[in-house]
C-alpha cells in the first residue's frame, strides 16, 4: 500500500492509476496532519460480495436479493 499527499497524487495521477492497475492500493492523505481521506483500490478487489449495512435501519429492516439477481455497473451508477 502506498500513501501519497493529495498534491502529489494530482501531479502523478497517471502513475498512480498505473500502480492501481498493477494491483497496488493507493491511499490519499490530506493536510498537515496527513489525514487519510481516500483509498484507490483495484476494481477487482471491490468488496461487492460483502453484505451492506442499512445504517440507522440495520436493527429494523433487512434486504435480500434473489440468487439470479444481477445489475451492471452502468445500471448501478445510473449511467
Amino acid at each position: 500500500m502506498k500513501t501519497i499527499q493529495v498534491g502529489a497524487f494530482k501531479a502523478r495521477f497517471s502513475e498512480m492509476i498505473d500502480s492501481v492497475r498493477a494491483g497496488q492500493t493507493v491511499v490519499v492523505a490530506y493536510g498537515r496532519n496527513q489525514e487519510k481521506v481516500a483509498a484507490l483500490i483495484p476494481y477487482a478487489q471491490l468488496p461487492s460480495t460483502l453484505p451492506r449495512k442499512l445504517g440507522s435501519l440495520s436493527d429494523v429492516a433487512s434486504v435480500s436479493f434473489a440468487p439470479d439477481f444481477s445489475i451492471t455497473d452502468e445500471q448501478l451508477l445510473g449511467a
